[in-house]
């Protein structure tokens, strides 16, 4: 299935070339979507640099302590923390995970917000993944916000093919961390695609992630938060298929944290590679229960 010639509208621009190279099999894919992971992978590398200092949940671009809720990490995560930063753990566990992963890719499924994007670049930095948004990457083939919208609105079902060929070519490749929109949990086809990889709901609330990028502000935007509360309840049953659940609130009651928008993103990506460990163990335990005696 091509991108519709409405969808794929001129693309931003080439910069390089980066995927194709480390996937020369990956021949197959059309040029617009090639452009598109292209364009992604550089702004994602240049923002890399800003990401390797801790980001905060919410809106903070440096880190000037550890968590203010890491109490004693040790006792659930078997890395002693004192006097360690959580993105030091948060490595350390990728490069102990990474030889079990194989290359997996990650899919981040749940409403789309700041807590999540920022928590898929954590993840992608310590497992030395390439990290995308499908999101962004559709805006960007239909050539901005203003556009993407407008097809959406004019054509419903070329934009969810849209959204369905680019998790295609996502699905189809190895050392991803992705930002899937709530278009990948809301069709069979593109449920069926987050299984080729391991797919994490980041769940949070809805209160805090229309809060958006400004953490500080008490109230939350009234239409952004209608806006992700109806598609919550639009997904949540895609939200359920995943291979595991994140929830902040357990993670706050875990580190003994009250306030949920002191949990940091390094603090979610270390939940998180907990959990793909657990997977892969149980993995792991099944095809050896499956061999013959």
């Amino acid at each position: 299935m091509e991108i519709s010639a409405s969808a794929s509208l001129t693309s931003s621009g080439f910069l390089h070339r980066l995927l194709p190279l480390f996937y020369p099999h990956q021949a197959r894919i059309t040029s617009s979507t090639k452009s598109l992971l292209s364009s992604s992978s550089s702004s994602s590398s240049s923002s890399s640099s800003s990401s390797s200092s801790s980001i905060r949940l919410i809106s903070s671009h440096r880190r000037i302590a550890p968590s203010p809720c890491l109490a004693d990490q040790s006792a659930f995560t078997g890395i002693s923390v004192v006097d360690s930063d959580t993105i030091d753990v948060v490595k350390r566990k990728a490069m102990d995970l990474a030889p079990e992963l194989k290359g997996a890719s990650i899919f981040l499924i749940g409403i789309n917000n700041p807590v999540k994007t920022n928590t898929g670049k954590v993840l992608a930095e310590a497992l030395r993944y390439y990290y995308f948004d499908s999101d962004n990457l559709i805006t960007e083939a239909a050539g901005g916000n203003v556009s993407v919208q407008d097809l959406k609105e004019a054509d419903e079902k070329a934009f969810k093919e849209s959204e369905t060929e680019v998790l295609k070519q996502l699905s189809s490749m190895g050392r991803l961390v992705v930002c899937a929109g709530d278009g990948a949990v809301q069709s069979l086809i593109n449920l069926a695609l987050l299984r080729h990889g391991i797919s994490i709901w980041i769940d949070v609330p809805v209160d805090i992630a229309a809060k958006g990028d400004d953490s500080f502000n008490s109230e939350p935007s009234p239409e952004l938060f209608d806006a992700l509360k109806e598609s919550y309840e639009k997904s949540r049953r895609g939200y359920d298929t995943a291979d595991a659940s994140i929830s902040l609130q357990r993670i706050a009651t875990k580190l003994e944290c009250e306030d949920l928008e002191a949990i940091t993103s390094e603090d979610i990506a270390l939940e998180v590679l907990k959990e793909i460990e657990k997977l892969t163990r149980v993995k792991k335990m099944m095809e050896e229960a499956s061999r013959p005696f």
